[in-house]
């Protein structure tokens, strides 16, 4: 059983709905964070960012009002011990929520929680129409293109390694704020040269308007599009509260107008935010941050 949605929802205050059925997003975390390389911490980040939620303003920047009733949080996937077991039920869990219509957003958790996401996204769209086009974007200061990494091969360090095995193809994955590689990496960039990156310094240098239209331009004829945010994609400044920090990242405004931007104008069906760890935070900023994320995703939904 998942945590009780209903104590959950009191903590999204009035924009939760009675029933998913009711609501236009819905949300489930999954604190996993076993995979981590480094630093250890992203399986509170689901209860911190809820308990934050509370002091979340009911309007964005842009004056829009956060509608009641928008959202059901469906609660957390509890851990279990045997991996593959955890992330076959995350795949399962996860893939009965797309069936619901509904646009799902998901709360990490390191990032290795995105490879059942993934697997759960190409399963449900690919079912919808024959020769559906699905992509992937993947905010990040890392790749996590090994193969395997510390002898795991559903290291956080391997999400979109396994993505390209049975889900996308590398010209379905783009990478936005990326600022570290492993060699493992670069040979798997060259087997696969249809990936497109922008680098946190092509951010920086050409703006994010210009960023944003590589994006468009990248998958300009898609059907759906799943967006993985890994927090760390934020430079540390940011968000501090990260397993494996890097410095030279994206700024928060950066940020939040690439996403805005996505939202408003690419076909994404479905979310995550990963890899916040609130013990290794300053203030909470880092959940903070991602909270602004999520209050501009509430912010979308309310207009219509």
């Amino acid at each position: 059983m998942l945590e009780n949605s209903r104590l959950l929802n009191d903590s999204w205050l009035r924009w939760s709905a009675a029933s998913k059925e009711d609501a236009k997003l819905c949300i489930m975390g999954v604190p996993f964070d076993n995979a981590v390389s480094l630093n250890k911490g992203a399986s509170k980040g689901p209860e911190t960012i809820r308990n934050l939620s509370i002091d979340m303003s009911d309007v964005t920047e842009d004056w829009i009002a956060i509608k009641d009733g928008i959202l059901y949080d469906i609660g957390d996937i509890p851990v279990e011990l045997q991996w593959d077991r955890y992330f076959e039920r995350v795949k399962n869990e996860a893939y009965a929520l797309m069936k619901s219509g509904k646009f799902c957003l998901f709360i990490g958790g390191d990032h290795s929680v995105t490879i059942p996401l993934h697997k759960a996204f190409g399963k449900y769209q690919k079912e919808l129409t024959p020769g559906r086009k699905i992509g992937v974007i993947h905010f990040d200061a890392h790749f996590d293109l090994c193969r395997e990494y510390d002898g795991h091969k559903w290291s956080h360090a391997c999400t979109e390694a396994r993505s390209l095995e049975d889900v996308i193809s590398g010209e379905d994955l783009l990478f936005t704020g990326v600022r570290v590689a492993e060699l493992d990496e670069l040979k798997m960039l060259e087997r696969n040269p249809g990936i497109t990156i922008i680098r946190a310094a092509d951010v920086h240098n050409e703006g994010p308007e210009t960023a944003f239209q590589k994006i468009k331009a990248a998958f300009r004829d898609y059907d759906a599009i799943y967006l993985t945010i890994d927090i760390d994609v934020l430079d540390p400044a940011f968000a501090p509260g990260t397993g494996t920090p890097a410095s030279g990242g994206l700024t928060s405004v950066q940020l939040i107008y690439l996403f805005k931007k996505m939202l408003e104008e690419l076909p994404i069906k479905a979310m995550d935010i990963v890899e916040v760890a609130p013990d290794l935070d300053v203030n909470n900023i880092t959940s903070w941050a991602a909270l602004r994320i999520i209050q501009e995703l509430f912010g979308y939904f309310s207009k219509f």
